[in-house]
């Protein structure tokens, strides 16, 4: 697979080993906490950036399901397999607990010298083994901190891995965070390289993720994408949403049920009960607690309107990540049609929806990419950019711009997005939003501004505009 785009990240990996060479540290050893959503590119970076390295690493990787027993007996393998030059001292070993293989694998490590230790799939070995958390922070403090060594847990269940560093936890104060994003606009662009609304149209098909956007070749339209991805059963386009769910919720039916209510257009909590019940909506009770693992897990992001207002309990739900609520969209009903040889049809019907679905997801986009631009200008005064609504969702405002979420002190700017395969923003584009200026909360004196995939029409009175170009520019480094 292509790798690329990961250029912020590989310098940060590298900063930490450097540290770890000059010995910059409280200790002479550096672990980092690596996580992000999963299939999002985690393990490969790592491995890259153990290539790149030139030092010695030893990588593990859990599997779910084992034995404690046996991943003990797979790390002592891959201890010893190494090339370490303590590693033959341990041929023959076989640890009875946890404490004693990470104790081993301190011992094989060089103390002279700096090297990289991987463990990856932390949940799950935390999973099969309770004790393993606290045998890490022992063995940490006794040995492998006094080593240059960069320990690496890496690990897809982000509340998890971010719980190793509450101060509540074994590991507390021993490790910092790294998250693992996927690949953003600018590097979807250098891989397919498109023009800038090519990319962002790629961006919000296949969500940066890195195994589906390097299967988009150099120079392919969307439209050639789509038709040869929906007609392959085996594409990554089709397939890697599923794997991604199944790894994530493996037994959870309901909260695919709710996941599946948001992906399809449902937003607020009683229409998300009723569709997701089905027959009966289902009870708060059992709905609030759904919602709070998916938004933990970073599936769903909660909306609320940005405004001089406070309306706690007028939240929106969506699918955090845009290739998720691609396929919740499309995909899960392509992948049976492609099954069928019938990926022509899954195309004709993606087709017909296209533009309504791409108007509404390059939204989020939009505005994380508008906040990005204007945070970097300090003369601005907004450091949030997010949308307003009421209860009635009549009107809503696709762009405010404040100097702080959710609740401002000063809005600086309302807007509109207008995201069409043709035609520049007008005149009539920008009425609603002149109308609906004195019902949105401090919104009376801020400027008029929009966001447009075809630019804005002679003569239209904006205080500002923005289009793909700035969009993708947001993301460069």
């Amino acid at each position: 697979m292509r790798f690329g785009g990961r250029q912020r990240d590989l310098s940060l990996l590298m900063s930490h080993l450097e540290s770890v060479r000059r010995g910059d540290g409280a200790s002479r050893g550096s672990a980092l906490v690596v996580t992000g959503r999963r299939r999002v590119g985690k393990s490969r970076l790592v491995q890259e950036f153990c290539d790149q390295a030139g030092v010695v690493s030893v990588t593990f990787q859990a599997t779910f399901g084992r034995t404690p027993q046996a991943e003990r007996a797979d790390l002592m393998e891959v201890i010893v397999a190494s090339g370490l030059d303590k590693a033959e001292l341990l041929s023959g070993v076989r640890p009875t607990d946890w404490n004693q293989a990470l104790r081993a694998l301190a011992v094989a490590l060089p103390g002279d010298v700096p090297s990289i230790v991987v463990l990856d799939e932390i949940p799950w070995l935390m999973a099969q083994d309770p004790s393993f958390e606290g045998a890490l922070q022992t063995i940490w403090d006794r040995y492998l901190a006094a080593k240059p060594v960069l320990l690496l847990l890496i690990g897809s269940d982000q509340s998890v891995m971010e719980g190793l560093r509450d101060s509540d936890r074994p590991f507390f104060g021993r490790a910092s965070l790294m998250r693992v994003d996927p690949l953003n606009p600018a590097d979807v662009q250098s891989m397919m390289a498109g023009t800038e609304l090519e990319a962002i149209d790629a961006w919000l098909i296949t969500g940066g993720f890195p195994q589906i956007t390097a299967s988009w070749r150099e120079g392919e339209s969307r439209r050639s994408f789509l038709r040869r991805a929906l007609s392959d059963p085996l594409s990554p386009l089709l397939v890697s949403a599923e794997l991604s769910l199944l790894g994530e919720f493996p037994r959870s039916l309901q909260a695919r049920a709710v996941l599946e209510a948001i992906g399809t257009g449902e937003t607020t909590f009683s229409t998300i009960a009723q569709t997701a019940g089905g027959a009966q909506p289902l009870l708060s009770g059992t709905l609030s607690p759904l919602l709070t693992t998916l938004v933990d897990k970073r599936v769903v992001a909660v909306d609320s309107p940005l405004s001089t207002g406070h309306d706690s309990r007028n939240r929106r739900y969506r699918v955090a990540d845009s290739y998720l609520r691609f396929w919740l969209a499309f995909g899960a009903a392509a992948l049976p049609l492609a099954e069928r040889g019938l990926g022509d049809l899954a195309f004709q019907r993606l087709e017909s929806s296209w533009n309504a679905w791409r108007g509404r997801a390059v939204e989020p986009l939009i505005r994380e990419s508008l906040q990005r631009i204007l945070m970097s200008q300090p003369d601005s005064g907004v450091a949030a950019v997010g949308a307003w609504w009421n209860r009635r969702n009549n009107p809503e405002i696709d762009l405010v711009g404040a100097d702080q979420g959710p609740v401002a002190k000063h809005v600086r700017f309302i807007g509109s997005i207008k995201w069409r395969e043709q035609g520049a923003f007008t005149r009539r584009d920008l009425a609603p939003v002149v109308e609906a200026a004195h019902l949105i909360p401090g919104a009376t004196e801020a400027q008029i501004v929009a966001v447009s995939a075809n630019g804005v029409e002679p003569g239209v009175p904006l205080a500002q505009s923005w289009g793909p170009e700035d969009i993708v520019a947001a993301w460069r480094d």
